[in-house]
């Protein structure tokens, strides 16, 4: 990490020079079959560290899902440190999505996994999840302030389930709204924007969330496969585009095994999504 320089800091420079897209790497035993690998640690390994290889050295943010990596136990965490290790030696972002939440003392314990220095699996950034509400966060915010690091927050997501919850409505705003404001009060006066991101759905379409003073990244999963476009971006992101961190995994991870056709693959889309940010 760079001397001093926030997570916001950071995911700016890496936008700048690499363009605003991130790959999610899920090792999804389907995958790994359609790569003709087979679903055992090392078809995992020769998975991940294929597409790490392929990506990091042009993408600005790569996410590796932790489920698929658990799912193998200690030899799959094992692989999970050196796609972190590895992909932040070629010069990529690592987004852990983990997407933990919990209070006191466990948060505190989840966050000197995933953000202290030192430790085995510690990224740039990770997911969580504020549904315990969002103060149970702080142990993860401050230690991610105190290290350089990030922190995307679930606030509004994209399966049918999450709108009994994120939608629901308390002291005149959604629950989606309240985390976007716990997000925005965290980054108030950073600059060029803070470390504190949200993570909102790239299908969802017209929203009625306000992001203008959020002043961080929002991350929006499912764009390409999963059905998001970049008309779906515009139209639920609107002016706030430009802060606007698309992510798409098996619309690139598909590609795979061939090194070339995955890297080629993502370079589209990031120029795609370059054009869509660039044009009035």
């Amino acid at each position: 990490m760079g001397v001093g320089m926030s997570f916001g800091e950071r995911l700016s420079d890496s936008i700048a020079a690499r363009g605003p897209f991130c790959v999610g790497i899920d090792p999804h035993p389907r995958l790994l079959t359609d790569w003709g690998l087979p679903t055992d640690p090392s078809g995992l390994e020769r998975f991940a560290l294929t597409a790490v290889a392929a990506l990091a050295s042009d993408v600005a943010v790569l996410k590796p899902q932790s489920a698929f990596f658990e799912a193998y136990g200690s030899a799959g965490i094992a692989v999970l440190e050196r796609v972190i290790t590895e992909s932040r030696d070629a010069g990529a972002l690592v987004l852990l999505d983990v997407k933990r939440g919990d209070i006191g003392s466990t948060m505190a314990a989840y966050a000197a996994a995933y953000l202290a220095d030192g430790a085995p699996l510690a990224a740039d950034a990770v997911t969580l999840s504020p549904y315990l509400g969002f103060g149970s966060l702080e142990p993860a915010l401050e230690l991610a302030a105190s290290t350089g690091r990030g922190v995307f927050v679930l606030a509004m997501t994209s399966n049918p389930e999450g709108a009994a919850v994120q939608q629901a409505v308390a002291d005149g705003r959604s629950v989606a709204q309240s985390v976007v404001d716990g997000a925005s009060e965290c980054n108030r006066g950073a600059t060029p924007m803070g470390s504190i991101g949200v993570v909102i759905g790239a299908t969802l379409g017209e929203l009625e969330l306000r992001f203008e003073n959020l002043n961080g990244p929002i991350l929006a999963p499912g764009y390409g496969a999963q059905g998001g476009t970049t008309a779906g971006l515009r139209a639920t992101f609107g002016p706030e585009l430009a802060r606007v961190l698309p992510s798409s995994s098996r619309d690139v991870l598909r590609h795979g095994p061939d090194q070339r056709l995955l890297r080629d693959a993502a370079l589209r889309a990031r120029d795609v999504v370059v054009k869509l940010v660039t044009t009035p």
